[in-house]
């Protein structure tokens, strides 16, 4: 019976550390197919560097029909990868984001157009179509377009706007005058298709002052209220940050872990996170007050958002995570 008693005192206690030590799960909506954009993510689960942070994170994919703000608001994810543009507008509309770091610091985004075409520079939009992805992905360009003072209705003073595809066919087919590309992905993907640098007439968001902060991590505001949410946001952060750097440093076994987890075409993952990386600059993932502040004025000043956003990012989680 004493050696029955110790068994039982002995497997509680067991079963008590187990469940003292059960890694804290937690779920990272992507805003876009599994590739090099997110290697950060990816290196630090294969790496395991959530695990070195007691978090068991699940890392899922999104696509052309996931909106990031839809799946956290229904409970489907605790933090999101999403552009600032559309964090703010669902703030706006009642869905609590609150940016809690900022891996990318620069923006990717950039308008090609043929140099053979009819655009050389800014004044040749006019009457002309240009091309650009929706779903959040809109508002950099419209908040430039406002900034030239272009209408994006239409007509001979204005812009005609082609909701594009997620690819380079209506600039190979000629649907329109210029498309939207990122750096590291459809630009090189007009590059496949045969086109060369010197074909491309680029203007870049960034270089033009007009990059409004993409790719940021979002959580819930109601939940971040609660202390032990919020330590797992910094150490979710800590490690991704880890993660972040690791790829950076070691692009193309980055793309290899990216591939192994359902990425696709491995020339194009490797040159993909070659690119990245000149996104991520110091990788310390905190927010750039000059940077927020660029992108909340241009969604002011389109209408996309109408009211000046109060707590839409908070530097507790960084200043934390980051040391």
């Amino acid at each position: 019976m004493k050696k029955l008693m110790v068994s039982l005192a002995g497997g509680a206690l067991s079963l008590m550390a187990a469940q003292a030590d059960a890694a804290d799960s937690l779920t990272l909506q992507l805003k876009w197919v599994t590739q090099a954009q997110f290697a950060g993510y990816y290196v630090a689960k294969e790496k395991g560097f959530y695990e070195d942070e007691n978090l068991d994170v699940t890392i899922k994919p999104g696509g052309p029909d996931i909106a990031p703000e839809q799946v956290i608001a229904g409970g489907g994810a605790d933090v999101i990868v999403d552009w600032m543009g559309g964090a703010l507008a669902a703030r706006e509309k009642g869905v609590g984001l609150v940016n809690i770091a900022q891996p990318f610091k620069k923006a990717g985004m950039e308008l090609v157009c043929p140099k053979d075409g009819p655009i050389k520079t800014e004044a040749d939009f006019k009457g002309r179509t240009l091309g650009v992805w929706f779903f959040g992905n809109e508002y950099p360009f419209y908040a430039w377009m406002n900034k030239l003072g272009l209408s994006t209705e239409g007509g001979a003073d204005g812009v005609t706007v082609l909701k594009q595809s997620f690819d380079v066919q209506p600039l190979i087919q000629k649907q329109a005058d210029c498309i939207s590309v990122m750096t590291y992905n459809e630009y090189w993907q007009l590059m496949d298709a045969g086109y060369k640098p010197e074909d491309l007439t680029v203007f870049n968001y960034s270089a033009m002052g007009n990059d409004l902060l993409e790719d940021g991590l979002y959580a819930m505001e109601d939940k971040l209220k609660d202390p032990a949410f919020a330590d797992q946001m910094v150490r979710f952060v800590r490690a991704s940050m880890k993660g972040w750097k690791y790829a950076v440093e070691n692009p193309d076994e980055a793309a290899e872990i990216v591939m192994d987890n359902g990425g696709q075409d491995e020339n194009h993952q490797k040159r993909m996170m070659t690119e990245v990386a000149k996104l991520i600059d110091n990788g310390d993932g905190k927010l750039v007050q000059e940077a927020y502040d660029r992108t909340e004025r241009a969604l002011l000043d389109q209408k996309i958002i109408i009211k000046k956003p109060e707590g839409a990012w908070t530097s507790a989680i960084t200043d934390k995570a980051v040391q």
